[in-house]
């Protein structure tokens, strides 16, 4: 993964922050929102990460006249065969990007809630598995929302993480320049790992250990959100969930094979602070949902950091068993 880390710097200049997240949610099945403003490299983020792990990478223009079957494919009447065929939509494939989300119907919107949350697409009562690696990368930008249908809280509970790209610093613009100024960034790059090794890391980030205290850890400060005044709604279940998964492959991209709490607070504000809404009295203090999130989770009460956070051989045969394992 560092190989890929540095494939994609060499596109995205000054953004390892950035990059480094976008890897946590691959390796742990999840999904990406990408907020920002046009031509900050949203977009080519996607591409440089599906080009650097040789998948298949659709991208997907999101309008107001984008149709449903557009995304998951259609039947299509064979005058040869004299039956009907599948064209498989813009959904099949191993990244997916959707450019501008927020600018198509609901209806359009919702017909990535399937593929998104089961992997697979239902057309004409036929299921399509989609095939792994598969993460939909979601672009919308805060700005022209004139026409727009912004996403439902339901929709945006299921992508993993969202983050911002930012402006880039004046050096990293600058080396943009130079090297990107006369020729096209994606057509040098090279893939660096396959498909296949991809899903082995997945496999592999999935046996990551979290000790008892760790996920409890995770379940304060989720719980923290819903207890908050400045929030008129808190993280569901699924961002616990989907907090422990990110996790795990944080620290797999750490080189540890078990979570501290450290990699959950480095990952709380991007994995929840789109899941909940702010209150009435916080907009009014102009209080940033980031904030807020900060707040709740530095109210909750840290597990010792001890070598005991980290397991050892028993400790995990104990768990593969299904047997309790020693709690830090």
């Amino acid at each position: 993964m560092g190989d890929v880390r540095q494939a994609i710097e060499g596109i995205i200049e000054g953004k390892r922050s950035v990059i480094d997240l976008a890897l946590v949610v691959l390796l742990a099945e999840g999904h990406l929102l990408v907020e920002d403003v046009p031509g900050v490299g949203k977009t080519m983020l996607a591409k440089a990460l599906g080009r650097s792990i040789d998948c298949t990478v659709r991208r997907v223009q999101f309008t107001p006249d984008l149709l449903p079957s557009d995304i998951t494919g259609v039947s299509v009447f064979n005058q040869e065969t004299r039956d009907f065929e599948f064209k498989p939509g813009g959904i099949f494939a191993n990244i997916v990007v959707g450019d501008e989300i927020n600018r198509a119907s609901p209806k359009t919107q919702s017909a990535l809630l399937e593929s998104m949350e089961e992997r697979q697409v239902s057309v004409d009562g036929t299921t399509y598995l989609l095939e792994a690696p598969f993460m939909v990368v979601a672009t919308q930008n805060p700005i022209e929302m004139e026409g727009t249908y912004p996403l439902p809280e339901a929709q945006r509970d299921r992508f993993m993480a969202r983050i911002q790209m930012g402006y880039p610093t004046p050096n990293a613009e600058l080396d943009m320049l130079d090297a990107h100024g006369s020729s096209d960034p994606l057509a040098d790059l090279r893939p660096v790992t396959d498909a296949a090794t991809i899903r082995g890391l997945i496999a592999a980030v999935k046996g990551v250990y979290v000790s008892q205290a760790v996920k409890q850890y995770i379940v304060a400060v989720v719980n923290a959100t819903r207890q908050s005044r400045d929030l008129r709604i808190g993280a569901s279940p699924r961002a616990s969930l989907q907090l422990l998964r990110s996790s795990r492959a944080f620290a797999a991209l750490s080189g540890r094979d078990y979570v501290t709490p450290d990699d959950v607070g480095a990952l709380a504000g991007s994995v929840l602070a789109h899941r909940v809404l702010p209150s009435t009295d916080a907009q009014l203090a102009r209080r940033t949902v980031a904030d807020i999130i900060a707040t709740a989770v530095a109210s909750v009460h840290i597990p010792d950091r001890n070598p005991a956070d980290a397991p050892n051989r028993a400790d995990r045969r104990r768990d593969r068993q299904g047997q309790p394992a020693r709690q830090a």
